[in-house]
């Protein structure tokens, strides 16, 4: 399996404006910027799509997990709130840390720890952060 998407930029790294696309439409021609990316103008940026793939990864991942143990969730919600900070003469993703509410009939709180640790460490885009990873969990 391969999924695309397509960045193009013009103008200079701080004026200049992007716009990403993803094959399955769902980003057309979405705009980014430094304005985006480091301040609050309307649009995307790299981290918020991230941390969107994180937390729909993740999510997802438990959801396979508790189907797997013979549970069905109700809902679970996972927040993924990447950091974006200084290094070097750039920047790097140093953390990225999900907050999970969990609501999911039947499940004691220790099968729900290792389900979600298991989700956590199992999740594609967990293994290919390069990250300090994060979990709280809550199974209401």
């Amino acid at each position: 399996m391969i999924r695309k998407a397509r960045a193009a930029w013009r103008g200079t790294g701080r004026d200049g404006q992007g716009d990403l696309t993803t094959d399955s439409g769902v980003l057309a021609e979405t705009p980014f910027s430094f304005h985006t990316r480091f301040e609050n103008e309307k649009g995307t940026n790299p981290e918020e799509l991230v941390a969107a793939a994180h937390a729909g990864c993740f999510t997802m991942a438990l959801a396979f997990q508790l189907q797997a143990a013979g549970y069905e969730p109700a809902e679970l919600r996972t927040e993924a709130a990447v950091t974006l900070e200084p290094e070097g003469d750039g920047f790097r993703i140093s953390k990225s840390a999900l907050t999970l509410t969990a609501e999911v009939p039947g499940l004691d709180r220790e099968t729900f720890d290792r389900l979600a640790q298991a989700a956590e460490k199992g999740c594609p885009v967990s293994k290919v952060l390069n990250a300090e990873i994060t979990l709280e969990a809550t199974l209401k």
